[in-house]
């Protein structure tokens, strides 16, 4: 961004500031460009944008309201456009579409959207709304029933997908995102396909994506945790994971021996899998090519090295902690 006092480009500066939302405050990582000339600050919408999303995820989690992802997917498992969601639940006409935009609801208002993810509730819930026509009923309700029948019918199956990740609920450690392993799964596929890396690499590559994800928008790609390990940060269970995925016949991965007590892991395409780009925004997509790019030439020391000098690995290696979102402001290699 150029600097409307001196016309040339100006450097973009990050600082921890209290912001105050909705009577509480909260400390932020807050984005201006800095004129180096006149020493004025100025910021974009852009700019502004990620500053009140920080500010507004720290008061979700603290709450516990739902994230914009979170609402978007109840809606969707009843088939409902957010108008009609939105007349339902007793909303402004379209205040469920401004939450599903970025807009936090009111403490009442995102306890019910939480409450209606359970079927049973928003059969209840619907039994109580008087504006809706006799087929519009109907047809809601036969919905609702099914999805309680397979409520019941899995009542006592966990998920292995949900087991490997965790299913806890969005938060600072999540990158503010509900952990999705079909998108963990796509990411793997990616760097599998085009750099064919060893395990330790890959660790990192994944790591660097969600994290300058998450810089970008204050959003994480996969909502995967990562801890600081010896080797530098990696996907919390990633042993499990990688198996899982290699069991499912998701990738390969090829176990090469350079002696008798020295061997390595190699992923790679697995025959007949290809890479699902469209479950990606456009961001995320040159997120990935960047990381890609970014480590095509190193080997596995460089690799290491490099995530070393990591702030986010520099202070949680020794207790070999989980590694806080925030933490991706202050990557500045890439």
């Amino acid at each position: 961004m150029k600097s409307p006092i001196t016309g040339k480009e100006m450097t973009l500066k990050r600082e921890n500031v209290s912001l105050t939302f909705r009577k509480e405050e909260f400390t932020i990582y807050s984005h201006f460009f800095n004129c180096n000339e006149s020493g004025e600050q100025f910021t974009s919408t852009e700019i502004d944008e990620l500053n009140l999303i920080q500010v507004h995820n720290q008061y979700r989690d603290k709450h516990n309201l739902p994230f914009p992802i979170e609402i978007k997917e109840i809606r969707k498992k009843y088939d409902l456009s957010a108008s009609k969601m939105a007349e339902i639940l007793g909303f402004g006409t379209n205040s469920y579409r401004n939450y599903e935009n970025g807009e936090v609801p009111s403490n009442s208002n995102g306890r019910l959207i939480q409450m209606v993810s359970d079927p049973r509730k928003f059969r209840d819930v619907v039994d109580l709304c008087d504006t809706l026509a006799l087929d519009e009923t109907s047809n809601l309700m036969t919905k609702i029933n099914d999805l309680i029948y397979d409520l019941k019918k899995n009542v006592f199956s966990i998920k292995m997908e949900d087991y490997l990740l965790g299913s806890r609920l969005p938060d600072s450690l999540s990158g503010y995102v509900k952990p999705n392993f079909f998108k963990l799964t796509e990411m793997v596929k990616y760097f599998a396909e085009r750099l064919e890396p060893w395990k330790t690499v890959l660790n990192k590559l994944l790591f660097y994506s969600d994290f300058l994800a998450y810089r970008a928008n204050c959003y994480s790609m996969s909502g995967v945790r990562y801890r600081a390990i010896k080797m530098g940060p990696v996907p919390n269970n990633y042993n499990s994971i990688y198996e899982f995925m290699s069991n499912k016949n998701l990738i390969d991965i090829t176990n090469i021996a350079f002696s008798e007590n020295v061997f390595g892991f190699r992923f790679s395409k697995a025959e007949n899998v290809d890479f699902n780009s469209k479950i990606f925004s456009q961001l995320e997509l040159d997120i990935l090519e960047k990381v890609s790019s970014s480590f095509m030439k190193m080997n596995t020391s460089q690799v290491i090295e490099f995530s070393h000098n990591e702030k986010a690995w520099i202070e949680n290696q020794s207790e070999k902690k989980l590694i806080d979102y925030r933490y991706a402001f202050a990557i500045d290699q890439i």
